[in-house]
Order: structure tokens, then sequence, then C-alpha cells
């Protein structure tokens, strides 16, 4: 695993320097099958697993077919869904199509081609599963869009200090232990800051006590259990996958947890709740919706994007540390303190936190159904997709297209520097284009500015503090884990 702080960021070829691609490209017919109904969803679900590994299962099809457009079968198959067939788009040109809700419909395939239970929301759909055809969806959107902007001036502040108590904590122990594995440290600290920014209340002062977190992680687990894989031994593969993946985990093993998150957040969020009901939601509706917003979106994107920032970052070298700690430093000293002036104004990085979230990003999947008949291209071809056909996307191969980017599994600090924020319409982590802003009528992340906002501020106040670290990084059930082995002190600030 190599990375780079700085090169020619681009390897964009005619086809793909437009977002209009070429109108004489050839149509083909889509490569690719099913299988036999049954066994074939169940031969694709091993592969993914278990013979082959996620990337390794798209690379030998984008191989065998000679096209980045395929037909296959996603997990987790029979019995959790009832339809595995999929048309996979694996590069940048053609995965955008799962963005346009006029050609496409989200209705219940936030995860996957499974939905998970309602029991584990309250007996609710809520918003991230609601099309934004359904009167539901605008509602919910617009309430999360106002209680956004009412905390905005809580962002920094409030992130700063929680953060404080994070870099606390790592040096407490690493002065004991000499490493510190970073991800259960900003696990704890990511459930407070979402808790403390939605509910105004450190969740320590309520019957959470310390185990937010936890619990929030146990209920995450019971729904995106069907796609992850333990790493067992390979003699407890089969029986890893009828637990995980052939039958849904009961939802009442997780339904005490849950309650309590729900009850911690109905009792310190009257406000916001009064908010909803006056705009025509109940109220416990409401507040189902926004546990899962806080837990599964705030709360569970921090819990895979903090680390594996701090991985890729430490994995860049002491020559992009110093790069960054000049220029944040510089900055900040100018602007008097940390603001989002001053923030706007840390060109490098900007770029560093979006080469993250390209080469990592955060949700790994999308998912949608054809409205209608419609063609895609890739850079090389076109494609008919019929009405009702299931269109899905992996998106840590489309955000590494080699047609798109040069070096593309390299991490380049400085990629989006300059000339290279062209580059940014290539970043979709968010359910739409880095370029692009959420709104009502489409499914784009209502959190997006401020999950970059946060990843701004944990490299500032990394590089405030330190002047250089270094990591270990390894792989988990979904996302990356990052440890400290060494730490160096800011010598000037």
């Amino acid at each position: 695993m190599s990375s780079k702080s700085s090169s020619s960021p681009s390897k964009l070829q005619s086809s793909s320097s437009d977002d209009s691609p070429p109108t004489d490209l050839p149509l083909k017919p889509i490569p690719g099958n099913y299988g036999k109904p049954f066994f074939g969803p169940i031969k694709d679900r091993l592969d993914y697993f278990y013979h082959q590994g996620k990337d390794t299962f798209f690379q030998t099809r984008i191989q065998e077919h000679q096209s980045t457009v395929f037909r296959t079968n996603m997990p987790p198959g029979p019995f959790i869904s009832s339809n595995s067939n999929v048309i996979a788009l694996l590069d940048a040109i053609s995965f955008p199509i799962l963005f346009d809700t006029s050609k496409v419909q989200k209705l219940n395939v936030f995860v996957g081609t499974y939905m998970p239970s309602t029991a584990l929301t309250g007996g609710y759909r809520v918003c991230a599963y609601l099309d934004p055809s359904e009167p539901k969806h605008a509602l919910l959107k617009r309430l999360i869009f106002s209680i956004l902007a009412s905390l905005h001036d809580k962002f920094i502040p409030l992130f700063r200090n929680c953060l404080s108590e994070l870099f606390v904590n790592l040096e407490d122990q690493f002065s004991d232990k000499g490493k510190v594995y970073f991800n259960t440290i900003s696990d704890k600290m990511s459930f407070d800051f979402v808790f403390r920014l939605f509910c105004d209340q450190n969740p320590l002062d309520t019957r959470l006590g310390s185990k937010g977190s936890t619990m929030s992680d146990k209920w995450l687990f019971f729904q995106l259990a069907p796609l992850m894989t333990l790493g067992l031994p390979k003699l407890l593969n089969f029986f890893e996958d009828v637990l995980l993946h052939t039958f849904p985990l009961p939802a009442f093993l997780v339904k005490s947890d849950y309650n309590k998150l729900y009850n911690a957040f109905y009792g310190s969020m009257a406000s916001i709740l009064d908010e909803a009901e006056q705009s025509g939601i109940k109220r416990n509706e409401a507040c189902h919706n926004l546990v899962f917003m806080a837990g599964f979106n705030t709360y569970g994107g921090l819990k895979t994007l903090l680390p594996a920032l701090i991985k890729w970052v430490g994995l860049a070298g002491e020559k992009l540390h110093r790069e960054l700690c000049d220029e944040i430093r510089t900055i900040v000293s100018a602007e008097g303190g940390v603001t989002f002036s001053a923030l706007e104004k840390m060109t490098l990085t900007k770029s560093v936190v979006y080469e993250a979230l390209r080469i990592e990003p955060p949700v790994a999947f999308q998912y949608a159904k054809a409205k209608e008949d419609l063609v895609v291209h890739s850079h090389d071809a076109a494609f008919e997709i019929k009405k009702g056909e299931m269109i899905f996307g992996y998106q840590p191969f489309a955000t590494k297209d080699p047609k798109v980017f040069e070096d593309p599994e390299e991490f380049v600090g400085h990629r989006f520097v300059g000339e290279g924020e062209k580059l940014l319409k290539y970043v979709y982590w968010s359910n739409g284009r880095e370029i692009d802003d959420p709104t009502v009528e489409n499914k784009q992340c209502p959190a997006k500015d401020l999950v970059v906002l946060l990843s701004r501020v944990m490299l500032v106040e990394l590089f405030l503090r330190y002047d250089t670290f270094t990591i270990e990084a390894g792989t988990l059930l979904l996302g990356s884990s990052a440890t400290f082995t060494s730490l160096t002190k800011a010598t000037s600030i």
C-alpha cells in the first residue's frame, strides 16, 4: 500500500473529460448472466465473500467480460433477498445514472438488494429508504435540512471540544502502551459528538452512559450483517454464511439497545420534535428518523470515515505531514483561529480530505431500479437497461477509474489542488457528485458538507498538535483500522 503527496493528478481521456459520452459509441448487449435460479446467487455469494473476495470478485468479471458494465448477482441472495440480479456499473462514466432520480427509483434500496426489518427502526420506513417521489421524503429531508441549519454554529466548536478529549485519551494510552488503536477512541468521540450536537447533552448524563457507541454498533450490525464477513477460519465459512447471509438476524435481539437509544434521543430533542409535528410529521416517526440519521448516517459514516482518513494520511508520510503543518498553522495564525473562513483557505487540507473520500469512500455501494428503458455509457460502449432492472454501483472502482485518475490506487494528497479541482465531479461518496448539492428532490446525503467540514477539522486539530505520526493499517468488517505507532508533538504552532 503506497502513497504519494504530489503527482500529476488526472488522466482524462477523450471519453471521460466530458459528462456527455460520445453519441457514436456502439450499443452492445450487457455481458454476464445470473446463473440458474437460487444456485446462481448462492455461487456468486460464496465467490464474493469466501472464494475471491470483494475486489477480486469484480475485477475477474471485468476481465472476463472485457467490460465495466455486466450482469451478476449481489449478496446476500436467498433467503434474505428476493432478487439478487443486478447490472453492475464499475466505471466513472456509467456510475452517475444511479443519482438521476428522473430515470431511476431509490425505493427500499438504501443498503442493497434487501431491506432490513422496519422493526429495527420503530416500525417505520425511514427517509433513507424512501424514493423522492414519496411525499414523506420531502417532509423528512426538509426537516433534516432545517435541523442542520439551526446547528451550523455549533459544528466547529463542539467538534473541536470532542477532539480535544480524543487527543487527551490518545496521548494517555500512547504513554502507557506505546501504540494506540484509533478506532475505539474515534467511535466513542464520534458518538459523543453526534449526541451532543443533536441532543445538546452529554450521553454520560443519560441512561446511555458510556455505552452509546457500543449500542449503536450492535444496531448497525443487525442491519448490515448480510453484507459482512467476520474473517473466520475456512472451516467455519459455511456456518457464518448460514448465520449472516441466509436468514435475517432477529430484530428482537437488539430491541432493548435500540429502545435505549430512541428514548435518550426522544427525551433530549423536544424542540426538534415540536418542529417536526408542526411540519406534519408524527412525533415518534420523526424521532425514529432522527435516530437513524444520527446513528446510522452520521455516527456510522464517521465510524468508517475518520479511521480511513487517519490511515491514508498516516501512510502518506512525513513530507505530506510537513506540508499540512505549514498550511494549517500559517492560516490558523493569520485568521486568528479555526473558523469556516480559515478552513476554506486550506487548499491542501481540502484536497487531502477529498482524496480520502475518493480512495476509500465511506459508502461503497449504490443501488437503484430503472424507472424506464434507458441507455448507459461506459468509456467505450453503450448498454440498454430495461425498466425495472436493478442497477448496482461499486463506488471504489468508479472513483479509482484508471481512465479518469492517474495512479488511481495511490493516495495523492495534492490531487484536487488547482486544476485538479475539476476532478471533483468524479468523487461520488455522498450518493451524488461532490460538486452537487443535496436537495429534497434527490437522494444525496443531507449532511454531505458537514462530513467534509468535520474531516477538515480533524486534520487541522491533528496537525496543530503533532508534526508527524506513523500508522499500522488493517481492515474491519466494514472499513479500515488505524493504529498509531509513533506520535511526534508539534515543535512550533
